[in-house]
C-alpha cells in the first residue's frame, strides 16, 4: 500500500513549466516543454505499424505503459475521452479484441458500440463509400475486424474519422503492439533481441515484421512450404531490417528458427474462414509444434508468446503453461494497447510516468 500511495503521490504532483503552464511531473516529457515534442496522432487511421516510424510506436507503447501504472496499479480514475462514442464492428467473432476495446474505451470513459453484419449495411445493401460518410457523422472512431484489408483501406479513404485495424487477413498490428508492451516489460528493453516465428506467414507476423524491426529486433521465420510469406511483406520488412540494422531470416526448418532465439512465437495454423484447408494445413504442418526440443536450442533467456486461442498441435502444454511462457500478460496488455491507439487518435495525451526503455 505504501508503494502504491508513494506512486499516486508521484502522478499527481504538478510543476510549472518553463511557459508557465502547471504540468504533471514526469521523468519523461511533460505538456509544456517543446523537448523532445511528442508525436501527435490525433485524426490519423491505425492500418498497419508500416505506417508508424519507431519513435511513434515508442510513444504508442508509453502511453499503454502510462495508462498500465496509473489505471491498474496506481488506481486512477482517469477518463479522458468522456462523451466520446467508438464503433467497433466486427466481421469475426473475438474474445480478446472485442473484449479488450469494448473494456478498454469505457475504462477511459467513451461509449463503445458493438456492430456486426446483423446490425449495419456495410458493403452490402449500402456502398463503402456511403457507409464510411454516415458512421462518421455518428461516432468518433471506427474499429473494424474483418476478413480483407482492402475493406479497411476502402473505408479509410472516404472516413472523416480514424479508422482502426483490429485484424485483416494482411495486418494485426494491435496484437503487435501488446506482443512487443509484453517484451518489454518482461525483458526491461527491445534492443538486441531475436524473434523466432514458428507456424503460418500470416498477419501475426506480418505485423511484427512491419514494427520489431524498428526496435533493434532480429527475426528469424520458419514457416511450411507453401505456407510462407507475402513476397511484398518481405520487401517492406527488408527496407525496415536495412534502415535499423536487424537481421532478417526465413526458412522452412522451425528448429534452424529457434537456435539462439530470446523469443519463440507461433500462432493458429487454422484461422476463421480456412477451416476447409484443416486436414491439408495439419499435414503441412507437421513437425511445426513448439516443443522443448526447439526451447533445448533457444537463448537461456528464451520465452513463449501465443496470441491465442491456442491448439494443442500449435505448442505443447510443457511450454503453454510453463513459468517461460508469457501469453496471459501478452492477452492482458491487449487492453492496455487499443486504449493507447483509440486514445491517441482521438486526442493527444498527457503522460505522467516515466518512460521505458526500448
Amino acid at each position: 500500500m505504501a508503494a502504491i500511495s508513494s506512486l499516486r503521490r508521484l502522478l499527481t504532483q504538478k510543476i510549472r513549466t518553463p511557459t508557465g503552464c502547471l504540468a504533471y511531473a514526469t521523468h519523461g516529457n511533460v505538456v509544456g516543454q517543446t523537448e523532445p515534442k511528442q508525436p501527435s496522432f490525433v485524426g490519423r487511421h491505425f492500418l498497419t505499424l508500416k505506417d508508424y516510424n519507431k519513435r511513434e510506436v515508442e510513444h504508442l507503447l508509453w502511453v499503454a505503459a502510462d495508462l498500465k501504472t496509473r489505471i491498474k496499479t496506481a488506481e486512477e480514475k482517469y477518463k479522458p475521452l468522456a462523451g466520446k462514442t467508438g464503433a467497433l464492428y466486427f466481421q469475426k467473432r473475438s474474445t480478446r479484441t472485442r473484449m479488450s476495446s469494448e473494456a478498454g474505451f469505457s475504462i477511459l470513459g467513451g461509449h463503445p458500440l458493438f456492430l456486426t453484419d446483423n446490425d449495419v449495411h456495410l458493403g452490402v445493401n449500402e456502398s463503402m463509400y456511403d457507409s464510411a460518410k454516415v458512421i462518421s457523422r455518428f461516432v468518433d472512431f471506427f474499429l473494424g475486424r474483418v476478413y480483407y484489408h482492402s475493406d479497411l483501406e476502402e473505408f479509410a479513404e472516404q472516413a472523416s474519422i480514424p479508422i482502426i485495424n483490429a485484424l485483416s487477413e494482411l495486418y494485426h498490428p494491435l496484437q503487435a503492439l501488446a506482443d512487443l508492451q509484453t517484451l518489454q516489460e518482461h525483458y526491461g528493453s527491445l534492443k538486441g533481441l531475436t524473434i523466432a516465428w514458428v507456424g503460418d506467414g500470416n498477419n501475426i507476423i506480418n505485423s511484427l515484421m512491419m514494427a520489431a524491426p524498428k526496435f533493434g529486433i532480429n527475426l528469424k521465420i520458419a514457416t511450411p512450404k507453401d505456407y510462407g510469406l507475402e513476397s511484398f511483406v518481405i520487401d517492406d520488412c527488408k527496407k525496415i531490417t536495412k534502415e535499423h540494422g536487424t537481421n532478417l531470416h526465413i526458412t522452412t526448418d522451425p528448429m534452424e528458427a529457434c537456435e539462439n532465439a530470446n523469443v519463440i512465437v507461433t500462432d493458429t495454423w487454422i484461422s476463421m474462414g480456412q477451416e476447409e484447408e484443416k486436414l491439408a494445413r495439419l499435414k503441412a504442418f507437421e513437425g511445426y509444434q513448439v516443443n522443448k526440443k526447439m526451447t533445448e536450442v533457444a537463448s537461456s533467456d528464451w520465452c513463449f508468446l501465443h496470441c491465442l486461442p491456442r491448439k494443442p498441435e500449435e505448442v505443447d502444454d510443457k511450454v503453454f503453461y510453463s513459468d517461460r511462457s508469457l501469453v496471459w500478460d501478452e492477452a492482458e496488455n491487449r487492453k492496455w494497447t487499443v486504449m493507447a491507439v483509440m486514445l491517441t487518435l482521438l486526442k493527444d495525451h498527457v503522460l505522467k510516468t516515466p518512460k521505458p526503455r526500448f
